[in-house]
């Protein structure tokens, strides 16, 4: 039997791991004024396909709802998500 040609997966151009520092941009909040805009976040979940990323700010979801646990989904290759460009520690999460 013939074996079906395949591709090889594309590589990713960013790659993220769970406690990176990143920088999103979406509504959120800043000096009680809603904004959209870049804002930091820490990666607390990465699949093959996504990252889960919880903000200390209130975040908003494109149609006006706020976010209640501050976390929300980006596609790996969303050209909403990156790497922060100022070099922080890692931090922990705080607790809620």
């Amino acid at each position: 039997m013939a074996s079906a040609p395949y591709m090889r997966p594309p590589e990713p151009e960013f790659t993220f791991d769970v406690g990176d520092v990143v920088e999103v941009f979406c509504d959120h909040e800043k000096d009680s004024q809603r904004i959209r805009g870049w804002v930091k976040g820490i990666v607390v979940q990465v699949d093959s396909k996504m990252a889960a990323v919880q903000f200390r700010s209130n975040v908003f979801l494109t149609d006006g709802w706020m976010v209640p646990d501050h976390i929300l989904w980006f596609p790996l290759n969303s050209p909403h998500l990156r790497a922060s460009q100022r070099k922080t520690a890692k931090t922990h999460l705080p607790d809620y």
